[in-house]
């Protein structure tokens, strides 16, 4: 019966199996971990700008297809009110204002911040101002895309078209 150790398949009975280094000798490893320490920070410091940018880019692209969205919802409530509204009162006294007003954004009501002019209404009858012909109503708006880096200026436009039930008492033409 043997009671010695039994070394590890492929080791050496005469020589240890491990052995601590010496602590003054750096390992390889250690020296490359030591070169690289901090570029993962330089690397994300380079990206971060380009990384924000994209961001403010999407977000102000989203706010432009909002105001898209809202163009096109003003000229199609504006279309039915001019089509059925005949020979009542203006909404506030001019239809064109009171869908102007109807804007869901300040920006687009009063043309403050991204969008460079208030939201202009106009109002038309391409056949003539009878029962049963159409009534236009565009609304429009120039919106500059990413102001804070020199971006372009769209022109956003929302269009709805809609048959006269009632005829028409008021003007037609575009706000100011």
């Amino acid at each position: 019966m043997r009671t010695e150790a039994q070394p590890a398949s492929g080791a050496r009975a005469d020589v240890q199996a491990w052995a601590p280094r010496n602590g003054a000798e750096p390992t390889r490893l250690r020296c490359r971990a030591r070169a690289e320490s901090g570029q993962a920070a330089v690397e994300f410091a380079l990206i971060v700008p380009f990384l924000c940018l994209l961001v403010l880019a999407l977000v102000d692209f989203g706010k432009g297809v909002n105001y898209w969205l809202d163009a096109n919802h003003l000229a199609n409530e504006g279309a039915r009110m001019a089509a059925v509204l005949g020979n009542q009162p203006e909404p506030g006294g001019n239809l064109r204002q009171w869908i102007q007003q109807q804007a869901e954004t300040g920006e687009l009501r009063n043309g403050t911040g991204s969008v460079t002019s208030p939201a202009k209404v106009c109002i038309s009858f391409p056949d003539g101002r009878v029962i049963g012909k159409p009534v236009n109503v565009t609304v429009s708006a120039e919106y500059k895309w990413i102001p804070f880096a020199g971006g372009a200026t769209y022109h956003i436009t929302g269009s709805s078209t809609m048959r006269l039930e009632q005829l028409p008492t008021y003007s037609d033409g575009c706000s100011s």
